[in-house]
């Protein structure tokens, strides 16, 4: 199975192990929840995809590679203590906890999540000291004498002994007692991933013409040549925070992340031939509705691979601006339901239903941009904040809002348990309650000032939404003038459809040209005739 399906098999056992009865017990109990083992090739993403389902369960995550540990920090280190056995005392061997399962205890004491994930990689190359002990973790989840805590699912990884001269097998007694699922490397199911992830344009659009360059390992007299996933992935990444300072991107920067001499100088060469498409075709000026003719002339004379790496462009380009604006609502929807928090303390510290009011023409946060029609005002225009007292009171709630968000950032972000978006939520949320911190000038906040906080917060989202919608109905006015209904039309729809921020942003707020073009040019079927033309590019 490809990497996406395997994140669902294990996501779903872990809700499946997680799953408790009226009682609060373990429906499955703990000595029957069988450790996944998810053996694939390396750099495919198998850390990913279990960072990513712990962030999406909500539960802790700790991650260890088992190469690196010798079978003293794995079992604990041996110390000498007395037991009396028939009335006679013996000196005995005991050991201290593991250093794997007390990370386990430190991150629940760090994050409060009783319960979470615990991956263990390379679990078939340890040492031979290691093996056994390693076998009877599998089996029953110990370390020495110590036990993984009830509420921690163990899942572990490993290579194929084809990619680690390390690994071993494991015999039928140890298979029998695990989750076995064998993951294999696909460039459609990454792709997936990389739209939603932001990967560079040019890594996606070299990789839709060159797919057989998405994952390559050779082994010849000159030593082991390749190219992974994560490979992929950490280009992407270095080429942007290189751009960002104008540094150059040269055959030199990209052949330390694609280890293969030939495919590093043809995606090189490239590169180059991308970043002088960006200059010229003016993506930003295309997105905000400016399409010269000059530019639909040129792109129509264009030729396929240019066509491609034009499309690539456009949607990066949208899919940013989308981006910001549902991360926006969603950070926006984040503080507004502290504020209703905010207020409903108040009104009950006042005694009265009467206090200042939050009132809604739509629910914040519902979707992106549905906060933007929210109202904080007072059913009868009374000041929420009516005294001193009162005041004094918001101020310290709005105080301890602020200490609650920057806690939670520092912890999660630490522990690995926060995505860039949970990343982007917690900051915004944070500059809010930091900016309504210091309205206190020493006699505390009125409630009227955090509703004009707020507004300027909505006002900003409405730009954000405003400048997205603009974005998407650019890009189909320029596609639509530069192609007409044709293959870079599928390609752009294809991609705003499997693309989780734009899909979010066209259900909440709409966009007639992509539901139009998304109905016309039935883009499932004709999306295996593109994958195929794109395919015989490469083998030509």
């Amino acid at each position: 199975m490809n990497i996406q399906q395997a994140k669902e098999q294990i996501r779903r056992a872990m809700v499946a192990y997680f799953a408790k009865d009226e009682f609060g017990s373990y429906v499955l109990p703990t000595s029957r929840q069988r450790p996944v083992f998810l053996l694939g090739a390396p750099g495919i993403g198998k850390t990913a995809i279990m960072e990513q389902i712990a962030q999406e369960l909500e539960v802790g995550f700790v991650s260890y590679s088992m190469t690196h540990h010798t079978r003293q920090s794995a079992l604990g280190l041996p110390f000498i203590t007395q037991k009396t056995y028939g009335g006679v005392e013996y000196d005995v061997s005991e050991y201290t906890m593991s250093e794997i399962i007390g990370a386990v205890y430190d991150a629940m004491e760090a994050t409060g999540r009783r319960e979470g994930i615990l991956f263990l990689d390379e679990i078939n190359c340890v040492s031979e000291t290691l093996n056994p002990a390693m076998l009877q973790f599998l089996q029953f989840k110990t370390f020495g004498r110590h036990k993984v805590p009830d509420g921690w699912i163990v899942v572990t990884a490993g290579n194929p002994p084809e990619y680690n001269r390390t690994a071993h097998d494991f015999d039928i007694a140890t298979w029998d007692r695990l989750k076995r699922i064998e993951v294999e490397p696909d460039f459609e199911a990454w792709r997936t991933y990389a739209l939603a992830a932001g990967v560079h344009p040019a890594v996606l659009t070299y990789l839709d013409l060159e797919r057989g360059h998405f994952y390559r390992v050779e082994t010849t007299v000159d030593g082991t040549s390749f190219v992974t996933a994560r490979g992929w992935d950490d280009l992407s990444a270095i080429i942007k925070l290189y751009e960002a300072n104008e540094l150059p991107v040269d055959e030199l920067l990209i052949s330390q992340y694609v280890q293969h001499e030939e495919i590093a100088k043809h995606f090189s060469v490239y590169f180059d031939l991308f970043t002088k498409y960006r200059g010229d075709y003016q993506i930003d000026r295309i997105v905000a509705g400016e399409i010269s003719d000059e530019v639909v002339e040129r792109a129509q004379e264009a030729g396929f691979d240019e066509r491609v790496s034009l499309m690539g462009l456009v949607l990066d380009a949208v899919s940013g601006v989308v981006r910001d604006a549902v991360w926006e609502d969603r950070a926006t929807a984040r503080v507004y339901a502290d504020l209703v928090e905010l207020r409903d303390g108040q009104q009950a510290a006042e005694g009265s239903a009467a206090g200042a009011g939050l009132r809604t023409g739509e629910q914040a946060g519902a979707g992106v941009g549905a906060g933007a029609n929210s109202e904080l005002g007072s059913e009868n225009g009374t000041n929420a904040a009516g005294s001193s007292v009162a005041a004094a009171a918001l101020s310290l709630a709005v105080r301890e809002k602020l200490a609650a968000a920057q806690r939670k950032l520092a912890c999660e972000r630490g522990a690995g348990l926060l995505s860039d978006e949970g990343v982007y939520v917690l900051e915004r949320a944070i500059a809010f309650f930091d900016a309504a911190a210091r309205l206190d000038e020493g006699t505390g906040i009125e409630y009227d000032q955090l509703k004009a906080l707020f507004s300027d917060r909505l006002d900003e989202l409405d730009r954000r939404v405003a400048a997205a919608g603009l974005a998407l109905d650019s890009a189909f006015a320029f596609t639509e003038r530069a192609f007409g209904d044709g293959q870079e039309m599928l390609l752009l729809v294809t991609d705003l459809s499997v693309n989780a921020y734009t899909m979010a942003f066209i259900n909440d707020h709409g966009c007639d040209a992509y539901f139009a073009h998304n109905q016309a040019l039935l883009f499932f079927e004709r999306g295996t005739d593109l994958a195929s033309r794109i395919g015989r590019l490469e083998e030509a």
